[in-house]
């Protein structure tokens, strides 16, 4: 089985690798429910007993599904994440792409961060997914990166505007075990920092293989203040699981990827050939070796992609391969690595 590491802040086990479930909300393509309830079963039953969804992925769909999985389990954790209403809208129909996903689920997506939105979202949650209790919530996608010159407003919701009170109320009650931020720049988790205690924070590309840049602040800060790290893009939206052997179009950060970023993952995969290690493997096992990561969660979408990262996570790969990739300045010289003394 996976093993499983703690949240300190709340005792809360959650497994090494999870289930990260945008996909089951048709991510870039249709999944049907019958190969959405095999691929998460199957997950389960292999022990990747965390599983993150959103209201975002698939407009409620991945919740609805992930609910129906999860109800008559007990081994499970659970995050779904606030900041989005799902509002009717009559006017849409059929599963033509929308904001990434290929869902049928008429509901337009609209951001409230304050207080009274955290609630609505939350109880929202609970009704899609048909579950009494939602282990963790995540603030998703708040940030100059999402929210450009609206960032200000956005997050005076959270703080002046309550929604962090909202969430300190669920924990404090008992109602959810952990709360924090689900984004993908580590910048605004200091921010938040500043204004309430985080349990956790679901940070998506920015400590991969790839990217190191949470290395130097983020992640001392909050070994220092006991907050957990989850890892989401481990693959950097897929250029570290396609590499770049073939031709392009390569993908990094939700677009092509520029030339400079092109060449470092052609020389991450040289690296990886002269070891006889799938660069997939290193990736997915790269973030795990930093002692504030509780957890890397890919996106899966089927059975197949299942085995196949399990097969990636079991994977035994050479010290040589670290030792070398840190020499060539190919990861921090300061970021731990597998098989490092703890």
């Amino acid at each position: 089985m996976i093993p499983k590491r703690t949240i300190p802040r709340t005792g809360l086990a959650i497994s090494e690798l999870g289930f990260g479930a945008a996909s089951l909300g048709n991510l870039y393509r249709p999944v049907g429910d019958g190969e959405a309830k095999a691929t998460l079963e199957a997950a389960l039953e292999a022990g990747m007993t965390y599983v993150d969804t959103a209201p975002r992925y698939g407009h409620g769909l991945s919740e609805r599904r992930v609910g129906d999985l999860l109800r008559d389990r007990r081994d499970t954790v659970l995050s779904t994440k606030v900041g989005r209403l799902l509002t009717p809208d009559p006017s849409l129909s059929g599963d033509g792409e929308r904001h990434g996903f290929r869902s049928a689920m008429p509901f337009e997506q609209v951001y409230d961060y304050s207080h009274d939105g955290v609630m609505r979202s939350y109880e929202d949650s609970l009704q899609r997914l048909g579950l009494a209790k939602i282990d963790i919530l995540y603030v998703h996608d708040i940030g100059r990166l999402t929210h450009g010159d609206d960032h200000e407003r956005t997050f005076a919701q959270l703080t002046t505007g309550g929604g962090f009170r909202a969430l300190e109320r669920l924990r404090d009650s008992g109602a959810i075990n952990a709360f924090g931020l689900g984004v993908n720049e580590w910048e605004i988790c200091l921010e938040a920092m500043d204004h309430v205690d985080l349990d956790v924070v679901l940070l998506a590309g920015r400590y991969t293989l790839l990217e190191q840049t949470a290395l130097t602040t983020f992640l001392p800060a909050c070994l220092a203040r006991r907050v957990s790290v989850v890892i989401g893009g481990a693959y950097n939206s897929g250029i570290l699981a396609s590499g770049v052997k073939r031709d392009g179009p390569h993908y990094y950060d939700y677009g092509q990827a520029p030339d400079d970023i092109v060449e470092r993952v052609r020389r991450l995969e040289a690296v990886c050939d002269r070891h006889g290690a799938p660069l997939t493997a290193a990736a997915l096992q790269f973030p795990l070796a930093h002692p504030a990561v509780v957890s890397v969660i890919p996106g899966l979408g089927s059975v197949a992609r299942v085995d196949q990262t399990l097969a990636l996570y079991a994977r035994k790969l050479p010290a040589d391969l670290w030792r070398e990739l840190r020499s060539e300045g190919l990861v921090d010289a300061e970021a731990a690595l597998p098989g490092d003394p703890a």
